[in-house]
Order: C-alpha cells, then structure tokens, then sequence
C-alpha cells in the first residue's frame, strides 16, 4: 500500500490536531523511510520480478527491520520517546504517533503477498494480496485517500493561499504518484527503487510546509 499510509496519517489529525502532518506523514511512513536506505547499505533485501503480483514487480525478500511486526512495535515505542522529549506530554499526540507507526504493518499485511514479517529473526510472513487485484488496490487506496483529505479538512483550514492550493496539489501528487506505482513500468533495479523511495522525505517536508499555512477549526486540543 502506499497513498493508504498517507491517507491515514491524514486522518490521524482528527485523534491529534496538535501534531503536524508533517510529523503524521513521518510516523506512518517511517517503515518505508527506513527501508531504503536499509536496501542501499544491504541489510534488507528487494528483488525485481516482474508478474509477482498484478500491482507491483517488486519482490521482498528481507526486510524484518523495518516492516516486521516485532520492529514496528520497538519502532513506535522509539517513536513516542522521540515525541515525549522533543514536545513534551501530550497523551493524545504520543499514542497517535506510536499507533502510526505500527499502523504500518497491518495495511500493508493486507496488501503483500505472504512476504510480511512477524518478526525480526523468524520465518513466519503474512499477507492478504490485495494486490493480487489492479481495480480492488485502487478502489481501496482511493477511499482511504477520500476519507482521509476529508477528516484532515475538517480539523484544519488554510489561512493563505498555500494552504489552499498546496494542500490540495500534495493530495494530488499523492493521487497521481499512486496510480503510476501500480500502471507504470517495472523499475531498471532494486538500487533505482531504493533511490527513488527515498523521495519520500519529501512528501514529510511537503506535509510540514503544508501545516504552516493552515490553521485549526477550532481552538480545542486533542493532543493536550
């Protein structure tokens, strides 16, 4: 899955509206941010094999560090002490993005193959295959996306131009960005990919600049 993740951290503004979505996008996106630098230092290990399902060539063959289940926990409880000391308390905010980060595994256990790890050292994969199916993975990601750009709509409103225009542009990157994941062509290599995904750390910058030029609806705080 990949506009999903985005899609969740979207809605997650509704359960913390002081965090920004940014800092959303980060947390539900660290297992995909971690993961290719992972591949580029050889740690973990992605194969091109075009067919291996209908939405995407790629093959994982390792990845337990970041995508496990047993290291997204480690990963979220990391993640919460991260936010405790760089923002303080705020109960509503460190379970947001503890629960963002472990949000990870179950989307994409739904869409993989029987290649998502349990945990760190052992054998055991999961996974559903929703993307054994082109029109059931973009029917899906195109609802969490709706849903998601509404509930993060009614959270916040621009208070400028950008955060008009360049709030709808992102979810519209998103859009596009997804569709050309599942119709475009396989990649040359395992490198190109792993170069390619770390553009995603854009995507996080986006969602801060973004946030910058948007204000909430109302003065109430969730995330304390």
């Amino acid at each position: 899955m990949f506009v999903g993740h985005y899609a969740v951290a979207l809605a997650a503004k509704r359960a913390a509206p002081s965090v920004s979505l940014g800092t959303l996008f980060l947390a539900a996106q660290f297992a995909d941010l971690l993961w290719p630098t992972l591949v580029l230092a050889g740690i973990e290990i992605v194969e091109i094999d075009p067919g291996r399902t209908a939405v995407t060539p790629l093959d994982f063959v390792s990845y337990p560090y970041s995508h496990s289940l047993v290291a997204l926990s480690i990963w979220a409880a990391l993640a919460a002490v991260a936010y405790r000391v760089a923002r303080g308390l705020r109960p509503a905010a460190l379970i947001t993005v503890s629960a963002l980060v472990l949000s990870h595994w179950p989307l994409d256990a739904v869409s993989h193959g029987p290649d998502v790890p349990l945990t760190i050292g052992g054998s055991t994969k999961v996974g559903l295959g929703l993307w054994s199916s082109i029109p059931a993975t973009m029917a899906v990601e195109a609802i969490l996306l709706v849903a998601g750009v509404l509930l993060y709509s009614r959270q916040t409103t621009p208070r400028d131009r950008v955060g008009s225009i360049g709030f709808y542009a992102l979810v519209g990157f998103l859009a596009v960005a997804s569709a050309a994941n599942v119709l475009g062509p396989p990649p040359p290599s395992a490198a190109a990919v792993a170069w390619a995904a770390q553009g995603m750390w854009l995507i996080v910058a986006w969602g801060y600049w973004v946030e910058r030029h948007r204000v909430p609806r109302s003065a109430f705080r969730w995330g304390g």
